[in-house]
């Protein structure tokens, strides 16, 4: 398996002293179906954070823009469709020497997603108001009271965190 993996596929320790996966950061994609809510993934137990639920991603190649790396990681990840999803915003965690990039997308093609690798247990669409539902991976559930008012498209919100530079528009 080692000869098949990118020089990406590294754990680092960033200088908050945490440990990540992602010798070059790594990214993940949100997709919302306005129908059927968001994809969610339950992780493998092996995989960090084993157990919990959140979004296909994982580390980024060198040189590869986060957005680039999210459609890669849900497509080998979750069956995504290239093209089947519309990329709104970003919103990174930058944990010094090391981030992780949420690319939040619509749903423009619906899709049944499936488990394409080793490392999902399920996927599933989730209702916005469900979520908090699940045992969620640690960061997502960090992240996700500022990701939902993007995904319930509140405008006032969304302006304000664009403003802020907490999300940034993809154009």
């Amino acid at each position: 398996m080692s000869d098949l993996r990118n020089s990406g596929d590294a754990w680092v320790v960033a200088e908050d002293g945490g440990r990540y996966w992602g010798r070059f950061g790594a990214a993940g994609l949100l997709v919302h179906d306005r129908e059927r809510g968001i994809l969610l993934q339950h992780r493998v137990s092996w995989s960090d954070h084993g157990g919990t639920w959140g979004i296909p991603g994982g580390a980024r190649h060198e040189g590869e823009r986060a957005v680039d790396a999210a459609v890669r990681e849900s497509l080998e990840e979750a069956g995504v469709p290239f093209g089947a999803v519309a990329p709104h915003y970003s919103y990174v965690i930058d944990r010094g020497g090391w981030s992780y990039t949420t690319i939040i997308a619509e749903v423009t093609s619906p899709f049944e997603p499936e488990i394409t690798d080793a490392e999902s247990h399920a996927l599933e669409w989730v209702a916005l108001d469900q979520v908090v539902g699940y045992e969620l991976h640690p960061g997502f559930a960090a992240s996700w009271p500022l990701l939902l008012p993007v995904l319930s498209e509140d405008r006032q919100a969304i302006d304000q965190l664009l403003a802020e530079g907490r999300i940034t528009a993809i154009d």
